[in-house]
């Protein structure tokens, strides 16, 4: 049997990687604490779980939905769009549904890379972004975000030979892994950008609504000429604790839309439309759960970016995201400190290069964790670092 060279050459996973050593740990009977994984804690709004038991005792959401969705979830995002965001789109060309973000993600790179074509992705990044180039049979180019520049990628700095072979951009905002914030005008040059170039954007902003501190993150849907080059992928998932639905959209240029629209109508048959169902109630419900969610993530982060401080880890106050992003002490990798944590303090944090090479120096902590567990983490890190200094 002769498995394919890109299956072969595929790294495992991060989180199932991730959850593989927390596994062997529990087995041998140690608790393990993790703030590695970006799934929330608080349950799906009780309206939206309501919603969902009413659709799914319909017989006519038993059957094979559509790829492209109900036109009511379709118009449901394009009034959510307008609303948080002030722009429009057509809901039968601008907007398509997706079975979880991750999903359209990875499958949009079959949109537009053939063998030997270039993608431009962060790194840090989220791995689907190149993992996604690689299936199609491209090569991603990295673009380093360093601490210097605020985690935004210099532009001015690609190569224009690369720029010129490159089809796609991918950037991502409010980030992960770095929980940087980008501001309009950044989105604004990354429109110039491509147009130069002749470039697709791919912007992935499923954070938007985890924000702290009355911080309003931007869509690059806002900046002028977005819709012309590009596209933006969203999710249910962080917004209303919904990661377990599998339910996102993808909202941005008609062609780019029609193109993967094509692509998934002959991979998937959809969201179940129970789901659908649910995530109309969400967008065009009570949006009141928002401000209280991110009320419980702002007094995790300030918990826990005190605790950082004081044990040697130096990390900037994330203004949206899951995520905080820290340095660790010089002398160690990321992994090894990682690794560390996980054998000393029972505690699981992602290590920096799960997310690229530019990650290293770095690890990247979660904010999804019930209080009572965080406080623990807290007090086993705490604890660690004292014995350390002893």
């Amino acid at each position: 049997m002769r498995m394919a060279k890109r299956v072969e050459e595929l790294p495992p996973y991060l989180f199932v990687e991730i959850s593989r050593k927390i596994a062997e740990k529990r087995a041998k009977g140690d608790d393990v604490i993790s703030l590695a994984i970006g799934d929330p804690d608080i349950p799906t709004p009780q309206h939206v779980i309501e919603r969902l038991c009413q659709a799914a005792q319909d017989p006519a959401n038993h059957r094979y939905p559509e790829s492209e969705g109900l036109p009511e979830f379709r118009s449901a995002i394009a009034e959510w769009y307008e609303k948080r965001f002030g722009v429009t789109f057509d809901p039968d060309r601008e907007v398509l549904p997706l079975i979880g973000a991750k999903e359209g993600i990875g499958h949009i790179a079959l949109c537009f890379i053939d063998p030997g074509d270039v993608a431009l992705v962060p790194d840090p990044a989220y791995p689907v972004f190149s993992i996604g180039t690689m299936f199609a049979g491209g090569f991603s180019y990295y673009l380093p975000l360093t601490e210097e520049n605020d985690f935004l990628p210099d532009l001015e700095h690609i190569p224009q030979d690369i720029a010129r072979k490159a089809k796609v951009i991918w950037i991502n905002y409010p980030n992960n892994p770095t929980a940087a914030v980008a501001e309009l005008d950044f989105f604004e040059r990354v429109v110039a950008f491509a147009k130069r170039y002749d470039l697709a954007v791919c912007h992935d902003g499923p954070y938007t609504e985890v924000s702290f501190d009355g911080y309003r993150p931007t869509s690059f849907m806002q900046a002028p000429g977005a819709k012309e080059v590009g596209v933006e992928f969203h999710s249910l998932s962080k917004s209303y604790n919904m990661t377990g639905w599998r339910v996102g959209m993808v909202v941005g240029n008609a062609r780019i839309i029609d193109a993967l629209t094509r692509v998934k109508s002959n991979l998937d048959s959809g969201i179940p439309q129970a789901i659908q169902h649910a995530a109309i109630e969400a967008l065009t419900g009570p949006q009141d759960c928002i401000e209280e969610h991110n009320a419980i993530y702002q007094r995790r982060r300030d918990l826990l970016l005190q605790t950082l401080s004081e044990i040697g880890l130096k990390a900037r106050p994330p203004r949206a995201s899951l995520y905080i992003w820290a340095r660790i002490p010089d002398g160690y990798t990321s992994l090894d400190f990682a690794t560390k944590l996980l054998e000393e303090a029972g505690v699981v944090v992602t290590p920096g290069t799960g997310y690229g090479k530019y990650g290293e120096g770095y690890i990247r902590l979660s904010l999804t964790i019930p209080d009572e567990r965080l406080e623990e983490a807290v007090r086993r890190l705490t604890l660690w670092h004292a014995s350390k200094r002893g």
